[in-house]
């Protein structure tokens, strides 16, 4: 399921609606994902007691509706006057039949679940479901060899079953097919795993809910990044065959989907119903306004491009192209006269001083002011378009390229951005093959190119992926290839922009390791 965070009184709805669906399956067992009634992760609205107030009010309406079939449905326990518990409610027959409280709680990456719960106190529960006796866990609970799912299988528990709020990063999905298998043959009996979908903020949940028998075979694997309601019959004690294994997407796929679900939840859910993107001729804006495009429609997208006298005539093609390939609006805002006056407005306090970064910077402010002028005007949020390679060295412009209220590829390397417009175009021309093979530029000075300040891409991405996401140091960087020299330079360029990235807009986390929630270093930083 795709719910909101904070809306309890829709997913208090939603989750009715799939109860009475499962009803009319006749299902033993209906599984909804972690946290499911408040939206997951809440954060900080957990300290606030009218909200736990709330939570606990749906449930109470959940468990009057309840019929035949179970349902496990994730909520916010209330263990003391000031004590929560991340739990898992089973109801049937108007009542609640028992509580199950998460007793590993995260607090690694993107979670923080020891701010907020205290952990269960008895992780081998089970409970009898017709006559099959069942363990019900959450999420981080099946993480662990020794876990409560493993103690509910030596307590005599017949099927194992698994709520998730588990957030997407490339490789997480053959990750976790490998740890339940291994955990359905730990225990010699069925594993089911129920994950949420949908755009959180920065966080993505990829779904791809599946089912294992007592032999670690996957038997079931819901697709990913969708929402489907879905049963599957699971023989308790015997093996059984493959009922339905969707193929899983294959890494292009994978990311593009995640960043499409997570631009669009993140428009939906926000209220707006159409963004604007600042076309440059570039493949950072290319890409971006593609996802936009395949995440809210073309009608909901805006493309404007804002050329200065260092525009090129073939960025300017290009970006018209673009727009028309994808059937979106397309406006063009020249800023020159705009710059000019800019610089006769600044003469008297530039005098005798030679242009530099200042006046590309200025442009780079003008086309953001002109961005947020029109998202005021008419309600339509900008999209960033700045890439992760740029926002780890500081190639980006505060106040300026940066000004947005989302920035889809805020964790996509520079390479990666080349991987996914090549893939985009797989069925034909959309994004412009010029813009695709042209050195990148940020057309702010004449004859400029990214390669003037940075290593080309490829050792630039090499180096940050070792620096950022695997925080190695620099000499294990050094010791792994690269030229001594321009590790020291990327490495000061990263931490010296920590300041940036501060205020740089939300995007989607699609690796281990994001800027944001998952890399909280200090901006005065002597290290």
């Amino acid at each position: 399921m795709n719910l909101r965070v904070g809306n309890i009184a829709a997913n208090t709805d939603s989750i009715a609606a799939a109860m009475a669906w499962a009803e009319g399956q006749s299902a033993d067992v209906l599984l909804l994902p972690e946290l499911a009634i408040t939206g997951y992760p809440p954060e900080d609205l957990l300290l606030r007691p009218a909200f736990i107030d709330d939570n606990l009010a749906a449930l109470e309406r959940l468990t009057a509706a309840s019929g035949n079939t179970v349902t496990v449905v994730g909520f916010v326990d209330r263990v003391a006057e000031e004590t929560l518990a991340n739990a898992a409610a089973l109801l049937g027959g108007g009542i609640r039949l028992g509580t199950y409280h998460k007793a590993l709680l995260p607090n690694y990456g993107v979670f923080d679940e020891a701010r907020y719960f205290v952990p269960g106190a008895k992780p081998d529960l089970v409970w009898k479901t017709g006559e099959t006796i069942c363990g019900v866990s959450v999420c981080e609970d099946i993480w662990s060899d020794d876990g409560p799912p493993t103690q509910q299988a030596a307590a005599g528990a017949e099927i194992l079953l698994n709520i998730n709020g588990s957030p997407y990063h490339l490789g997480k999905g053959e990750e976790r097919a490998e740890l339940l298998a291994a955990q359905a043959r730990r225990s010699g009996v069925p594993v089911v795993y129920l994950n949420l979908v949908g755009g959180q903020d920065e966080l993505v949940f990829d779904g791809e809910s599946m089912v294992f028998d007592a032999t670690g075979q996957l038997i079931y694997r819901a697709p990913q990044f969708k929402e489907e309601l879905f049963y599957v019959d699971v023989e308790v004690g015997q093996d059984q065959p493959a009922v339905d294994v969707r193929p899983r997407l294959s890494e292009e796929e994978e990311i593009y989907s995640a960043l499409v679900m997570g631009l669009g939840d993140y428009v939906r859910k926000n209220g707006f119903s159409e963004v604007v993107v600042g076309l440059s001729g570039g493949i950072d804006s290319a890409l971006t306004c593609a996802i936009a495009v395949d995440a809210l429609g073309p009608e909901a997208v805006w493309g404007v491009t804002m050329p200065s006298r260092y525009s090129s005539d073939g960025s300017i093609a290009d970006s018209r192209a673009l727009a028309a390939n994808l059937g979106c609006r397309f406006d063009m805002i020249a800023i020159d006269d705009i710059f000019g006056r800019f610089l006769e407005s600044l003469e008297p306090q530039f005098a005798d001083t030679d242009p530099d970064v200042t006046e590309e910077n200025l442009q780079a402010r003008i086309r953001g002011a002109i961005l947020m002028a029109l998202s005021n005007k008419f309600g339509s949020m900008v999209v960033a378009t700045g890439n992760k390679s740029e926002m780890a060295v500081g190639y980006a412009t505060l106040y300026g390229d940066m000004a947005g209220g989302y920035a889809v590829l805020k964790d996509v390397f520079k390479t990666w951005v080349y991987r996914l417009a090549r893939w985009r175009n797989r069925e034909g021309e959309v994004i412009p093959v010029s813009t695709i093979e042209k050195p990148p530029s940020a057309e702010l000075r004449p004859g400029q190119l990214d390669s003037d300040s940075l290593p080309d891409y490829d050792t630039l991405d090499g180096i940050l992926e070792m620096y950022v996401e695997q925080d190695r140091a620099i000499d294990e960087i050094v010791a792994a290839g690269f030229p001594p020299t321009v590790v020291e330079r990327v490495a000061d360029m990263v931490d010296r922009n920590e300041y940036k990235r501060r205020q740089a807009a939300p995007g989607v986390r699609i690796s281990a390791k994001a800027f944001g929630k998952d890399r909280r270093l200090p901006i005065t930083n002597g290290y």
